[in-house]
């Protein structure tokens, strides 16, 4: 059963990867963000400077890398994730919980302020997009099937955050 889960979730995976997200473009969403991110002004081709071509495709086309091959699926460390994008801390590793899926999966953000949500409605469906509040980069969903107490999953792309260990 876990194979089939597997397999399952990697043609999904493949799926999301190679398809368009909404039809927005980079361009799109590069102007938005020029407009409104917090004091943070870059252009499209700022972004491709600033983010690897991986972290370019997650957070400014909304892409999704393929279940448990991100850095982070299965980190165990004690600390904060924050935006690759523009460091902005987003989520604490106490959050942090093994949903099976194979992407990083929290209960919750460090604040309601770190992060933003908007309706998602490409491939077929309609989840809840979750991205940085700072930088509006795209993150990855929310979905209403966590642990509690709060109920939430925020399934997240490890190409979209970066560790920062805590101080023992």
């Amino acid at each position: 059963m876990k194979i089939l889960l597997v397999a399952i979730l990697a043609v999904f995976g493949f799926v999301l990867i190679t398809s368009e997200m909404n039809g927005v473009t980079a361009e799109e969403t590069a102007v938005v963000c020029t407009e409104t991110c917090g004091g943070l002004t870059l252009t499209e081709e700022e972004w491709r400077e600033r983010l690897s071509p991986e972290a370019f495709r997650i957070l400014r086309e909304h892409g999704t890398e393929r279940p448990f091959t991100g850095k982070y699926w299965n980190h165990k460390g004690t600390g904060v994730f924050a935006c690759v994008g523009c460091e902005t801390p987003l989520f604490s590793s106490e959050n942090k919980f093994d949903s099976g899926t194979g992407w990083p999966s929290f209960t919750k953000a460090v604040s309601d302020e770190v992060v933003g949500t908007r309706v998602d409605r490409s491939h077929g469906m309609v989840r809840t997009e979750v991205h940085c509040a700072t930088c509006k980069g795209h993150l990855g969903h929310i979905f209403r099937d966590g642990p509690p107490p709060t109920r939430l999953r925020y399934c997240i792309n490890s190409v979209a955050i970066v560790f920062q260990e805590r101080d023992s």
